[in-house]
């Protein structure tokens, strides 16, 4: 269970996140605040796990508030809720664990207070470093998009096309660097076509003419060549008895 402190100087804006989080069964307190200071007034009384901050704001901005909690001696994570984009990449340069737009969707926020309570938990210790952020292009907007929301990537000549949750970006990298620089991070070639993240496969079917898998909402074929050692990536998750 965490405790969240919601930022913004918009009411409805803060009625909103707050009732989203408040339905969410991992959350057990959710704080409110209008202002940077009232929000600076909270901190000081009561334990924050994560505050969800918009950047926008009058008098002290989200990002200069960001900057004051930075220097506890044990700061809150810190998630931006903003409207703009344009900040992503300073946003992740203060450590933000995620950078989310308004208007927010109900299972984007889940799948980031889930990394929150990893965190919280210390299920999956982050590194000292932000978390990995890709640049993209997208209609002549320079977006950034975390790794670890790539569910697949998909080859297209001498590029690769990154699908997320948000939609599909296309990068300027062949599919067999993506292998070797993301391998670590756990992305696993299934087809001369795809890398999928580990995290992301819901399924593996092997009825039919063609294995395939399920990732990110998509179909992706599996060839027979790389099928053992994606079962073999698989079987390593399963739980078993302690002996």
């Amino acid at each position: 269970m965490i405790t969240a402190l919601v930022v913004d100087d918009e009411l409805p804006a803060v009625q909103e996140l707050s009732y989203l989080l408040g339905r969410d069964e991992r959350v057990s307190t959710v704080h409110t605040a209008t202002s940077g200071t009232e929000a600076l007034k909270v901190l000081e009384r009561e334990d924050v796990d994560v505050i969800f901050l918009d950047i926008h704001m009058p008098g002290l901005t989200g990002l200069e508030l960001a900057r004051v909690i930075a220097r506890f001696a044990s700061p809150p994570a810190v998630v931006f809720v903003t409207a703009d984009e344009d900040h992503a990449l300073e946003a992740f340069d203060l450590a933000a664990v995620d950078y989310l737009l308004k208007p927010v969707r109900p299972e984007r926020l889940e799948r980031c207070v889930g990394r929150i309570v990893d965190q919280h938990d210390g299920a999956r210790p982050h590194p000292d470093a932000a978390p990995e952020v890709i640049t993209v292009e997208q209609g002549g907007v320079t977006r950034m998009i975390r790794r670890d929301d790539v569910a697949f990537v998909q080859a297209q000549g001498d590029y690769a096309r990154l699908h997320t949750p948000e939609g599909s970006y296309l990068v300027r990298v062949p599919l067999t660097d993506l292998e070797r620089q993301w391998g670590p991070a756990g992305f696993v070639r299934i087809h001369r076509s795809y890398l999928v993240a580990m995290d992301a496969v819901q399924q593996l079917r092997l009825g039919g003419p063609q294995p395939f898998v399920i990732a990110g909402g998509a179909e992706l074929p599996v060839s027979r060549r790389l099928l053992p050692g994606l079962r073999e990536r698989l079987a390593a998750t399963r739980i078993r008895p302690l002996t």
